[in-house]
């Protein structure tokens, strides 16, 4: 293995383990961890670069909600939320101004027409976000529920925590930290402990090229429904200059569940693991994860203006990001980070790159390391060793 990288990979797993060195070799000031289990058993856990070691942890922006998710499901096994009932059954106040048929369905999937709130976000509605949720309730969606789809890149999350308070009475974050995080005492938080701040490792800016930043500078300008989603958000001050980034103590410490988690590679490998049929525990029935996993949206995405795919929260493979086979589901983040589980190969897959990478979303990078992945569990047959 190349000098700046450590950590262990099976030797079934070694093409992948010298595309990630090679990866790092080719550019010094990346740094990043990758994480593969397959059928619950190990096989890759590897970080390098100046930044990054394994024990560090970091934020990953969006690639939280696929943790959050984790909860959701774990809602719908037990019964506790209907997918197909209306989001009015368990949260009265949401059936105004047209929302009145709007399904959890619907609105788990980016259907709803609520990708923003009508009023600039503050850190504290991230850190609380009842207020934001009243809000949200009491507006009009931006489309017709169900005409179309757009990627409610924050207020997911929103979405997501209050119909966790409507139906347990307690917050998302407590019941992923007490079902989920601590029984697998997996590496990945929804609210970092101050104790564990020395691991913390800041979220750094995008370092584009010249070229990359010529890119950038040419995109075409967004429409106003994206604009408004993208500056949904006070400015930061001199209380908060990291705004909501987890570089903020006060978000580390939120955890929310739109963009707030903190964790590393193998935390998230893990956690995806968990929603695998032979995994390291059993959050939900497979059947629960397998209709989450289902095509909800396809096609333009009202928000971001590119061919996107969605199910209940879960991002699902598309031709940007053909991270998986058929039934894959995970999340991306604007930082690069990449989490998945895919039932057709037994493989859990976490990256977590410093800086933030070039084009936004999943590095590209972690997607071929994905397809190697992929390719070394066809070519082996599973050793199964039971969870790890």
């Amino acid at each position: 293995m190349h000098d700046v990288m450590h950590g262990r990979c099976d030797p079934r797993f070694r093409p992948v383990a010298d595309r990630f060195s090679a990866f790092l070799a080719d550019e010094p000031a990346l740094s990043a961890q990758l994480s593969v289990r397959w059928h619950g058993e190990p096989v890759v856990d590897l970080a390098g670069g100046p930044d990054l070691g394994r024990d560090s942890v970091t934020g990953v922006y969006s690639a939280t909600k696929g943790v959050a998710a984790l909860v959701i499901a774990m809602l719908l096994d037990r019964g506790l939320l209907v997918a197909d009932r209306r989001v009015r059954a368990y949260w009265p106040e949401f059936a105004t101004a047209g929302k009145g048929d709007v399904t959890v369905r619907q609105l788990l999937s980016h259907r709803a027409g609520l990708p923003l709130v009508e009023r600039r976000l503050t850190l504290e509605d991230l850190v609380d976000s009842r207020p934001a949720a009243a809000a949200i309730a009491a507006q009009r969606p931006l489309w017709r529920p169900g005409s179309a789809f757009g990627y409610h890149a924050v207020t997911i999350g929103i979405l997501m925590e209050e119909l966790v308070r409507r139906v347990t009475g307690t917050t998302l974050q407590e019941v992923y930290e007490t079902t989920i995080r601590r029984p697998l005492d997996a590496d990945f938080h929804l609210g970092l402990p101050e104790t564990k701040d020395r691991r913390y490792i800041p979220v750094r800016d995008m370092e584009p090229t010249d070229e990359q930043a010529a890119e950038i500078a040419a995109r075409p300008p967004a429409d106003a429904i994206a604009e408004a989603v993208f500056d949904n958000f006070a400015a930061p001050d001199d209380r908060s200059p990291d705004g909501t980034s987890t570089n903020n103590p006060a978000m580390r410490r939120a955890g929310f569940a739109g963009i707030g988690g903190v964790g590393s590679a193998a935390g998230l490998s893990l956690l995806y693991s968990a929603a695998l049929p032979d995994g390291a525990m059993r959050i939900a029935e497979p059947g629960v994860f397998a209709e989450m996993a289902e095509q909800h949206s396809w096609g333009t995405d009202r928000v971001l203006g590119i061919p996107n795919r969605f199910g209940m929260v879960f991002m699902l493979p598309r031709p940007r990001m053909p991270y998986g086979g058929p039934g894959a589901f995970g999340h991306d983040g604007a930082g690069g980070a990449l989490g998945f589980a895919d039932p057709s190969s037994g493989l859990a897959f976490g990256y977590v790159p410093s800086p933030m990478q070039y084009p936004g979303g999943a590095d590209p990078r972690s997607v071929e390391l994905a397809r190697l992945a992929s390719i070394a569990a066809e070519s082996t047959r599973p050793t199964r060793r039971g969870p790890q």
